[in-house]
């Protein structure tokens, strides 16, 4: 039986990172390297820093990363694309000229099995799932209204929208790092060309992560959701997530597993279905 893979958050193009270029190299090495043993691929996300399609142009750049997945589909391979709240703004481009299934919502879905009953798990970006605030789902409406997108289209020159898009998901990256704790203790401040420093305004390793890390399974807003959704669908066995830039694998019953993907900037995090187990693994080529 061939594989499922499953794999969120590389924002590419990110002007956060100086290796997008690398990053992206990297991810063509991924999926060439499981293009063999693949059955689908689960893009769950945040891939693009930011994307927005005009009617006739598309972002600059990714040539090699859409390549391969355009490459992946004319071999037969199912390439699921959900989006997130970096690239939610995707529309036909993706499914039209590269063969990709492009999903707007998480959802359930199907994994096959060796012992041919198959499992059910939810799958998703997971922006907004289980989060509170109101803010963010104010925001992630007027994101997701047709009105506001087609003003977006039309107001705004392809170069300007990008610029924009691209700084604001910029800032977007840098907030979050700024609220982030290092190991010891002292809040992360983090300049405007990405570097993290401690209260002494040392830099810090660019290989700390500094993400928000997990807040316990009393907190964390996919956590919370998962268990929420298992209570009234017994019936799931997998909750798949991007998002949150954490490494997951969390049991939330005696059959109920909870996977947060990591992410493609640093840690090169999947997770893969083989018919019988799920695995959250790392890229290291």
């Amino acid at each position: 039986m061939k594989k499922i893979y499953f794999l969120s958050d590389a924002h590419l193009g990110s002007r956060a990172s100086a290796d997008n270029r690398e990053r992206e190299q990297r991810l063509c090495r991924f999926l060439d390297s499981i293009r063999h043993e693949a059955s689908a691929i689960y893009l769950l996300g945040d891939i693009f820093d930011f994307w927005f399609e005009y009617h006739n142009v598309i972002p600059k750049g990714y040539t090699r990363f859409l390549g391969k997945l355009s490459e992946l589909s004319d071999a037969g391979i199912e390439i699921h694309y959900f989006t997130g709240n970096h690239d939610m703004w995707a529309f036909d481009y993706l499914h039209e000229e590269c063969g990709v299934i492009l999903h707007t919502a998480p959802m359930e879905i199907s994994l096959p099995s060796l012992s041919g009953t198959p499992f059910t798990a939810f799958v998703g970006h997971g922006d907004g799932l289980g989060d509170p605030s109101r803010g963010f789902r104010f925001i992630r409406a007027i994101f997701h209204s047709p009105l506001c997108q087609w003003l977006f289209r039309n107001i705004f020159p392809a170069d300007w929208g990008m610029e924009f898009g691209l700084r604001w998901a910029k800032s977007s990256r840098l907030k979050h790092s700024r609220n982030a704790v290092a190991e010891n203790g002292d809040t992360l401040f983090v300049s405007e060309d990405g570097e993290a420093r401690n209260a002494l305004g040392d830099v810090l390793s660019s290989n700390m992560e500094t993400e928000e890390p997990f807040q316990g399974e009393a907190n964390e807003p996919l956590v919370i959701f998962s268990k929420q959704y298992l209570h009234s669908h017994p019936a799931t066995s997998f909750f798949i997530f991007g998002h949150r830039h954490i490494e997951l694998d969390l049991m939330l019953s005696r059959q109920a597993r909870l996977l947060i993907l990591g992410e493609w900037i640093r840690k090169y995090t999947y997770a893969v279905w083989d018919g019988e187990s799920m695995l959250l693994d790392n890229f290291e080529l």
